[in-house]
């Protein structure tokens, strides 16, 4: 798993499209259990290098009910998102997650990460490439059609507050429901 991450840290395959120089941010180990699926990072956390280290960090954080300990604990949590890199501005919010990591590096991380029991699926992108998603608040709306395997969120940025205030059944079915399941995962003993 070291050389693998050390590879893909050192990826440069989608440079030209890139707004900066490459900086892949994921985190993986191969004991992790949960692994969470977002979009790309944004450009706080492409400055850090800390993936979630951002307003939607705490809201993601918030609906997990974990600490930033546990959260940053690789050998129980992996952060792999669809594009390592942030992926530029556009005219309504970043630009969508480049697609070459996901393809290129995904399953070869995958096949490195035996324990994982939990995908957390963060937006239309995670949803839409594991779970065909074309319609995103149905397919967190029935989330627990894709238990145990996969978890599906909307993203938690504070440009989403609009989608969360038209469907407050997300925070009165769906959180609880998270917080449960990530609480049972890290509690699990084998």
């Amino acid at each position: 798993m070291k050389d693998l991450l050390r590879e893909i840290r050192a990826c440069t395959i989608c440079k030209e499209h890139l707004p900066f120089a490459p900086k892949p941010v994921l985190r993986a180990s191969s004991t992790a259990k949960i692994v969470i699926i977002g979009q790309a990072p944004g450009s706080k956390v492409q400055q850090s290098g800390i993936p979630w280290d951002d307003a939607s960090g705490k809201t993601l954080r918030e609906w997990m009910d974990i600490s930033s300990e546990n959260f940053y604990d690789e050998s129980k949590i992996a952060i792999i998102p669809m594009g390592f890199c942030y992926p530029g501005k556009g005219k309504t919010g970043d630009l969508p997650p480049r697609k070459e990591c996901a393809a290129t590096w995904h399953d070869t991380l995958f096949e490195q990460m035996p324990n994982i029991k939990l995908k957390i699926l963060i937006g239309q992108y995670a949803n839409s490439k594991y779970l065909n998603s074309k319609n995103l608040t149905q397919t967190v709306r029935e989330f627990e059609q894709h238990l145990p395997g996969f978890f599906s969120l909307p993203h938690p940025s504070p440009r989403n507050r609009i989608w969360l205030k038209r469907n407050p059944w997300f925070h009165d079915k769906v959180v609880p429901q998270l917080q449960e399941v990530v609480f049972e995962m890290l509690n699990e003993t084998n």
